[in-house]
């Protein structure tokens, strides 16, 4: 099933871990013939800097302080989409627990913020086919004239259990409460928080499969893309 696409369109994809972000994004990029990125791993990679170059990620000045350091480079290939840290692959590290546990903190830092929105902006702009961006902050704060925003979601008991099928050997009700947590941590912090902007479609990925997620997406596209004509 091919889709063409006649011009460059910027889709945004926001939601909490685990409703399926990255798979719904990447397939739907692969799909349409778009660029193709995850700002999470950004902010993991420059979490990962942080804690390599031991900078204190429970203080915020130190982060801020430190936030224009690390060279971070994102493919945007959605079949094999990257992550560079000063020429370093980080693709696997970023993942850790301990960029997990320590990413939210980090993110919250306003300088923090700026400088990778910044990136993500640059990024964006360049993608001469059209792109889709997955975050948790896309179509409210990084690209708000987005031509579709699209908000997952899903219990916290799918999530957990989907995040745990990810992560072999993890306890299924642990990673619902670290779930819970991280959500409460995104959505209460001052600098763009983890939000539904007002004009996104929000998809309940509960009982969906991936396919209908993204065929679901797919049809959005073609909508507003045929409402644009």
């Amino acid at each position: 099933m091919s889709h063409t696409v006649e011009s460059a369109v910027i889709v945004a994809i926001d939601g909490p871990a685990g409703t399926g972000k990255s798979s719904t994004s990447k397939a739907v990029a692969a799909a349409l013939g778009l660029s193709y990125l995850d700002t999470g791993a950004q902010y993991r990679a420059i979490t990962w800097w942080m804690i390599s170059n031991g900078v204190d990620t429970a203080d915020p000045a130190a982060i801020a302080a430190a936030a224009d350091k690390a060279l971070i480079v994102s493919g945007t290939d959605p079949a094999a989409p990257t992550i560079t840290v000063d020429g370093a692959d980080v693709a696997a590290a970023v993942r850790s627990h301990e960029v997990s546990a320590q990413v939210s903190a980090v993110s919250a830092v306003p300088e923090v913020r700026t400088r990778i929105t910044g990136l993500q902006r640059a990024i964006a702009a360049g993608a001469a086919r059209g792109i889709v961006v997955e975050g948790r902050d896309i179509g409210t704060t990084v690209l708000p004239d987005a031509h579709l925003k699209i908000f997952l979601t899903a219990s916290p008991e799918a999530r957990a259990a989907r995040r745990s099928a990810e992560i072999k050997g993890s306890d299924v009700e642990a990673t619902r409460q670290a779930l819970v947590r991280r959500d409460a941590a995104d959505s209460g912090r001052a600098t763009s928080p983890l939000a539904k902007a007002d004009d996104a479609v929000e998809v309940d990925t509960t009982e969906l499969t991936l396919q209908q997620v993204v065929d679901r997406v797919i049809g959005l596209v073609e909508e507003r893309r045929t409402a644009a004509r």
